[in-house]
C-alpha cells in the first residue's frame, strides 16, 4: 500500500502539483476573466434573480428547476474539501494557502459561468424525455475537425470519451471514496462508533436515494444543502468570536506571506510560495471543483429555454462553496492557533517515517533540513532495521516524523497497553504489524484539525459534534451528486441500460472504502480531478468565441423580453 501511495504521490506531482497544471487552470480562469469583462462581479445580482426562479418560463426543458440544479451542483462540492481540505491546505502551506485558494474561487465563478453555459447548449434529451449533458457533449458535437476533403477527424469524440471515463473515476476518486472516509473516521472519533458500522447505514441511505434518480435527488440536496450550510456556519461564527482578538491578525495572515515564505512558529516548518501556491490552487480546486467539468453535468438538468441563464446561476457555487464556507474554516483554524501546535493524536503509518539521527525543529538548521527533506529537495537518511521499543518507548537514536513535524512523547501500544519488543523498520517506515498503535503529539491536518480547532471555543467538547454532523451531510451530499456524474458519464459512454450497473459497484465501493485507509484514497481522488480538468480547459479554450457570441445574444434577447429591467450585459 506504502509503495502505491508514493507512486500516486509522485504521478500527481507531475500533474496537478506541477507549474504547468496551475498556469492552465488559473491561466484559463484570468483570460475567460478579462475576456468577458469580469462576469462574476458583473453579473453577480443577476444571478440571484435567476437563482430565485424570476425568469423562468412554463414548459422549459429538462429535469430540475435552477435553484435545485445549483443545489446538487453545490451538495456535489460541498464536502470534505470545506472542512478536511482547507485544514491541510493550511497545515502544508501556511495561511497564505487559503488566499490562492480564494484566488482560485474567484477565477473559479468565470469558469463555472462558461463551462455551464457550452454544455448546457449541447447536453441531450433522452428517450424517456430526461437530459443528459457535461463536457463531453459539447467536445463530441464541437471539438471534431472536418477536413476540405470531408473527412473527419474525431478529436472531440476521443476527447469525450477520455473525459466521460475521467468522470466515471473521479466519481470514485472524489465523490464516493474520500467523502465516506472522511464521515467514518469521523463518526469513530467523536462517538467511538465503528467506521463499518456507520459505512453499512450510510450505504443503504445512499442506495435509496441514487436508485430514484436525479428527480429524487435533486429532491434531496435541495433541502440538504440550505440545512447543512446554516449549521456549520453557525458552528464557525461562534467559535471565530470567541477567540475575537484573533480575527484582524488571521485576515492579516492571509495576506501578509503571499508572495514570500511564511515563516515557521511552533510545530509548522514554514512553507514557501511555491507550496502555498501549489496547495491552494489545488485544494481550492478540491473544493469548488470549477473548470473540472462536474458541475456542468448537474446544471445541464436544469429547466432553461436558453444556455446562459444557467451558467450565471453556476457562477454562485465557487461563491458560497469557496468564498464563503472555506474561508469560514480557514478564519476557524488560524484564529484558534491550532494549526501550528503540537496535539496528542494517533499516527497513521502513512503519515510517519523514521531518519537516522536526532532532529531538533527549534533549531533553526534542522528546520531548514526537515523543511527540505517534506519538500523531497534534499532527502534525510531514511532508517532501516529493527526498531526496539520498551514499554512503549523507542530505545533508538532516531527521529520520527509525522504530519510533516516532529513527533514527541511517542508512545507504541499494542491492545491498549504500551508495547515491548522490536518492530521492522523499511526505508523510513515501520511494518505494519499485529494491533501496534502509535500515539504522540504532532501537527495534525484535515478533518481531525478542524474538529479539534471547534473545541477551542466556549462549545468545548460539544464542537466535535459540529464537525461531525457537519462532515457527515456535507460529504453523504457529495456522494450523492457525485453518483450522478458517473451515471450521466455512463449513459455517454455505454448508454442508460448500463448505468443500474454502476450505480450497485457505486454503493458496494462505498461501503468498503468507510475502513480503507485515508491517503491513498486522498492520493486517488487528486489525480482523477486533474484528468478531468485537463480536455475541459481546453475545450472551453477552443471555443471561447463561441461562449461570449452565446452570452451577448442572451443579454439582446433579455433586453427584449425584459425592458423594464436594467441588464449588466
Amino acid at each position: 500500500m506504502q509503495a502505491i501511495n508514493d507512486f500516486l504521490k509522485e504521478l500527481h506531482q507531475y500533474l496537478g502539483g506541477s507549474d504547468w497544471f496551475i498556469l492552465l487552470l488559473i491561466g484559463t480562469g484570468l483570460f475567460f476573466t478579462i475576456y468577458l469583462k469580469f462576469p462574476q462581479i458583473r453579473y453577480f445580482r443577476h444571478a440571484i434573480r435567476v437563482t430565485r426562479g424570476k425568469y423562468e418560463r412554463a414548459g422549459d426543458v429538462g429535469d430540475a428547476s435552477h435553484f435545485q440544479a445549483l443545489s446538487t451542483a453545490l451538495s456535489g462540492t460541498i464536502g470534505t474539501g470545506n472542512i478536511a481540505g482547507v485544514a491541510l491546505a493550511i497545515h502544508i502551506g501556511g495561511p497564505a494557502s487559503l488566499f490562492w485558494m480564494l484566488v482560485t474561487a474567484v477565477l473559479g465563478m468565470t469558469l463555472k459561468f462558461v463551462e455551464v453555459t457550452i454544455s448546457h447548449k449541447y447536453r441531450d434529451q433522452l428517450p424517456d424525455g430526461s437530459v443528459s449533458g457535461g463536457p463531453m457533449y459539447y467536445m463530441k458535437k464541437r471539438l471534431n475537425i472536418k477536413l476540405k476533403s470531408g473527412k473527419i477527424i474525431k478529436i472531440g469524440t476521443v476527447l469525450g470519451i477520455f473525459f466521460a471515463v475521467a468522470t466515471v473515476f473521479s466519481s470514485f476518486g472524489t465523490g464516493n471514496l474520500p467523502q465516506i472516509n472522511s464521515i467514518s473516521n469521523s463518526i469513530f472519533e467523536t462517538f467511538g462508533l465503528k467506521q463499518i458500522i456507520t459505512g453499512a447505514v450510510l450505504t443503504v441511505l445512499l442506495a435509496l436515494v441514487i436508485i430514484g434518480g436525479i428527480k429524487r435527488i435533486v429532491k434531496v440536496t435541495s433541502k440538504l444543502v440550505p440545512a447543512m450550510a446554516i449549521i456549520y456556519f453557525l458552528g464557525a461564527i461562534l467559535v471565530i468570536f470567541t477567540n475575537y482578538e484573533n480575527i484582524i491578525p488571521s485576515f492579516i495572515s492571509i495576506f501578509k506571506d503571499v508572495f514570500t515564505s511564511t515563516a515557521a512558529g511552533g510545530g509548522f516548518l514554514g512553507g514557501t510560495f511555491a507550496i502555498a501556491l501549489s496547495n491552494g490552487v489545488n485544494r481550492g480546486l478540491f473544493s469548488n471543483e470549477a473548470g473540472q467539468g462536474s458541475a456542468p453535468i448537474a446544471h445541464s438538468a436544469a429547466r432553461a429555454h436558453e444556455p446562459v441563464s444557467e451558467g450565471i446561476v453556476a457562477l454562485l457555487g465557487p461563491f458560497i462553496d469557496t468564498i464563503c464556507i472555506c474561508t469560514l474554516t480557514g478564519l476557524v483554524l488560524l484564529s484558534s492557533g491550532i494549526w501550528r501546535e503540537k496535539l496528542d493524536n494517533q499516527f497513521q503509518y502513512t503519515d510517519m517515517e523514521i531518519v537516522t539521527g536526532i532532529y531538533d525543529d527549534s533549531a533553526e538548521s534542522d528546520r531548514k533540513k526537515l523543511l527540505d527533506h517534506f519538500e523531497k529537495t534534499a532527502i534525510l537518511p531514511l532508517y532501516s532495521g529493527q526498531l526496539e521499543i520498551n514499554e512503549g518507548t523507542m530505545a533508538n537514536k532516531l527521529t520520527i516524523l509525522n504530519s510533516r513535524s516532529v513527533a514527541e512523547n511517542v508512545v507504541f501500544y499494542e491492545d491498549g497497553n504500551p508495547y515491548t519488543g522490536s518492530l521492522l523498520v523499511e526505508n523510513g517506515k515501520v511494518s505494519e504489524e499485529g494491533n501496534i498503535v502509535v500515539r504522540g503529539k504532532s501537527l495534525m491536518h484535515s478533518a481531525p484539525l478542524t474538529t479539534v480547532a471547534y473545541e477551542r471555543s466556549f462549545l468545548g467538547k460539544w464542537g466535535k459534534y459540529i464537525v461531525s454532523l457537519g462532515l457527515l451531510l456535507f460529504a453523504f451530499s457529495t456522494s450523492i451528486s457525485w453518483s450522478y456524474y458517473g451515471d450521466r458519464a455512463v449513459t455517454f459512454l455505454f448508454g442508460p441500460k448500463y448505468v443500474i450497473m454502476y450505480r450497485i459497484i457505486y454503493v458496494v465501493a462505498f461501503f468498503f472504502a468507510s475502513f480503507t485507509d485515508t491517503t491513498i484514497i486522498w492520493s486517488v481522488s487528486y489525480i482523477t480531478i486533474v484528468l478531468m480538468t485537463i480536455p475541459n480547459l481546453l475545450g472551453i479554450l477552443i471555443l471561447h468565441r463561441e461562449i461570449k457570441s452565446a452570452i451577448k445574444q442572451y443579454w439582446v434577447d433579455f433586453k427584449t423580453e425584459h425592458p423594464e429591467e436594467k441588464a449588466p450585459g
